[in-house]
């Protein structure tokens, strides 16, 4: 029986014996699973053998160390090495150089809230919960030295049991007024504000409410002998980022450059049974895994984290090497795959299950230093200088073995110049004599260096200045990137840092892209795994809760990334701009753009400094501006009164015109009553009604006085009459 015929049979026994771990209806087996693996290993070896060399080069190591000769040199000078310390802190700096990376916006005015909760939550996550510096600095030296960099995100979940004290209340009525009082805020609090209700009141007290509620009358909460109780706590409960190794990473060759469109990648990683005991129920069929024969040694594919070849003997920490597989398989036989991991080692399959993340995508973020079409790996700057640095290296060598090769500082004379006892003499840097027949400038002579020809630097000046155009790396030399090809002067030297700066910023915004990508996993991982409330601490003092449930929203991420000479930019232009305007602005506004000057120039303390800076008024300059304030309303009402006595002026002279125009008007209609007769006419039948009222007032005052008459004589009657009746 063949190999291969045992691999297929094993293989087959196992998935038989493991037909328990999930009840798909088209599980795939391990045979099917490690097919993937084989059929991707061909390109991998491609990609490592150019990693490899490319390692080789910026470390002179390997096949680029040159081979020593006898009496001759073998230096190589580190030109790739050189450029690459170049880049490393300038592109390291952008994303350490503020406390905050990441800035998140809404999409829409209902997302704000959800989009300032995300931008707590992330950059208080990569300050605290991830080695930002570390995690920063390898992310960005795996890039510049090996062309590609690649992220794997997770989730790391721990809890421990603890025993905790549990306070215990009583209920008890009470007619306190303070507590019937915070009855009366809690209940219009829970009709106005519910969840402000839920944070703000303590749980006692919502629990005493309900209590009150119930019953209709006040009840109190009375501390009482706590309890011991032993519950589980959270130790650990956030993301996770591994930078991967090149060579335990394989990704689907059919992806043509975007991770997006990966079948499968598989993951070679260190482990052991005490690591996987400690995920729970994660795995299983721990039981039936040969650690004897999955040993880290015993996978020679498998490039570890440390070079020693020091192991555990026991079985919990003797470590192994497992695979995982992150993919699609169509499980459920209807032809639509779906996201799955599956995990074994060596021939035992011990995990089987659907992608666990919220996004359903493969946990790895690829970010490629200068992208390669169609390529899901990039290249680092040595794939542009291998030449370069061996032409120096030659170059350098040759220099060195003409000086090295010199009989430098020795001395001869010729041998007829001394006797023996001269010769002597000569020997211990004492006085001698010397043939009178030889000259003795021409007896003697004195070994120096040989001067290196000038073609010899004219290479490597050459050499430098095309590894710089090629990297847009300005290094410490005299040849290189200057602005003499625009002519010696201020514009052509801006124009060439201009073209580094933006060459520079080019690979930024891809190692950027990469960061996004990665803050873009952590927002949907804490909206599925994080807890009902995180605090997060915004300032030394500030704290500020954070829901689970707030984090969900339509946001758009950012990443706060800028260059030393883009921030240098802005800094002149402010400044200039302060210096132009200083005098015609207020404070306010000086005091934004110097706030603003300060975080270009990385002082963050002295920026927030300015931001909260208020100047306290001067008692004398506020007391005069008061005066004059006071001084402008005493003019002001003294103007007023004066239009209002004009205007009441002017209202008289009204009048009186009116009043002198009446009585002339009066005078002429009297003139012309008079002369036509009409007013004795008025006056006749004025006197006329004035008779006639008279007859009509005596006529009746007679009538009246008839009738008092009458009344008096009938009322003399009556009171006879009864006077008579009376005496009777």
């Amino acid at each position: 029986m063949t190999k291969d015929t045992e691999e297929k049979d094993q293989g087959r026994e196992n998935t038989e014996s493991l037909t328990n771990l999930t009840d798909w209806e088209n599980e795939p087996t391990l045979l099917d699973l490690k097919q993937d693996y084989t059929d991707a290993q061909s390109d991998h070896s491609g990609h490592i053998s150019k990693v490899d060399t490319w390692l080789e080069n910026l470390n002179v190591t390997g096949a680029a160390a040159h081979k020593a000769k006898p009496g001759k040199s073998s230096v190589v000078p580190k030109l790739i090495r050189k450029q690459a310390e170049w880049r490393y802190a300038a592109l390291t700096e952008p994303f350490l150089s503020t406390e905050d990376i990441f800035n998140v916006s809404p999409v829409t005015y209902e997302d704000k809230q959800a989009a300032e909760q995300n931008e707590l939550v992330l950059n208080n996550q990569f300050n605290t919960k991830i080695n930002k510096t570390a995690f920063i600095d390898e992310y960005i030296r795996t890039a510049v030295d090996e062309g590609t960099v690649i992220v794997r995100t997770g989730w790391a979940y721990e809890e421990d049991e603890r025993e905790v004290e549990v306070p215990q209340f009583n209920f008890v009525p009470t007619q306190d007024p303070n507590i019937i009082q915070q009855h009366e805020q809690i209940h219009q609090l829970m009709q106005t504000n519910p969840q402000a209700m839920a944070e703000q009141v303590s749980p006692e007290m919502q629990q005493a409410h309900q209590i009150t509620m119930q019953q209709g009358i006040p009840i109190a909460p009375v501390p009482a002998e706590p309890l011991i109780e032993t519950e589980t706590v959270v130790v650990k409960n956030q993301p996770t980022l591994d930078i991967c190794n090149y060579r335990n990473l394989i990704i689907d060759p059919s992806a043509m450059g975007d991770i997006d469109k990966a079948s499968f990648v598989i993951y070679r990683f260190e482990t052991s049974m005490s690591e996987l005991e400690k995920e729970g129920d994660t795995y299983s069929r721990l039981s039936e895994i040969n650690i004897e024969n999955n040993s880290v040694l015993a996978e020679p594919d498998y490039t570890g984290t440390d070079e020693s070849s020091f192991t555990f003997n026991d079985k919990p920490r003797k470590k192994m090497v497992a695979y995982e597989y992150w993919g699609f398989w169509d499980i459920h036989g209807d032809g639509i795959v779906v996201p799955i991991i599956a995990t074994w080692v060596g021939e035992t399959l011990i995990r089987m299950e659907e992608n666990p993340f919220p996004d359903k995508a493969l946990p790895f973020v690829v970010v490629q230093y200068l992208p390669v079409r169609k390529s899901m790996y990039g290249e680092p700057d040595g794939s542009l200088l291998e030449d370069n640095q061996k032409i120096i290296g030659a170059v350098t060598r040759g220099m060195i073995d003409i000086m090295g090769r010199s009989a430098n500082g020795q001395q001869g004379s010729r041998k007829d110049a001394l006797d023996t006892t001269n010769k002597r003499k000569f020997d211990k840097g004492l006085d001698y004599e010397y043939n009178p027949s030889i000259d003795a400038r021409a007896a003697f002579h004195m070994h120096t260096f040989p001067e290196i020809p000038q073609s010899a630097q004219y290479m490597l000046n050459q050499q430098n200045a095309e590894a710089e155009s090629l990297t847009g790396v300005k290094a410490f030399s005299s040849s290189g990137i200057t602005g003499t090809a625009l002519g010696d002067t201020a514009t052509g030297v801006r124009s060439a840092l201009d073209a580094t700066a933006k060459r520079e910023l080019g690979i930024l915004r891809r190692l950027a892209e990469g960061i996004k990508q990665i803050g873009r996993k952590f927002i949907s991982m804490n909206t599925e795994f994080l807890e009902d409330e995180e605090i997060i601490r915004i300032t030394n003092d500030d704290f500020v809760p954070v829901r689970r449930d707030d984090l969900a929203g339509n946001i758009d991420l950012k990443l706060t990334i800028s260059t030393a000479e883009a921030d240098n930019q802005k800094a002149e232009e402010l400044a200039f701009m302060l210096q132009t305007t200083g005098n015609t602005m207020g404070t306010g506004l000086a005091q934004v753009i110097l706030a603003e000057i300060a975080t270009l120039r990385k002082m963050p303390a002295l920026a927030k400094k300015i931001e909260e800076f208020k100047q306290e008024p001067d008692p004398i300059v506020q007391q005069k501006a008061q005066l004059e304030v006071e001084l402008l309303q005493a003019q002001i009402e003294t103007e007023r009164s004066k239009a209002t006595e004009n205007y009441a002026e002017a209202e008289l002279d009204k009048s009186k015109a009116r009043d002198i125009s009446s009585g002339a008007d009066l005078k002429d209609l009297d003139y012309v009553e008079t002369e036509s007769g009409v007013k004795q006419d008025r006056d006749i039948a004025k006197m006329r009604a004035q008779s006639e009222g008279n007859i009509i007032l005596k006529t009746a005052e007679a009538n009246l006085k008839k009738d008092t008459d009458r009344a008096k004589a009938a009322e003399d009657r009556v009171t006879n009459l009864i006077n008579n009746r009376s005496s009777s």
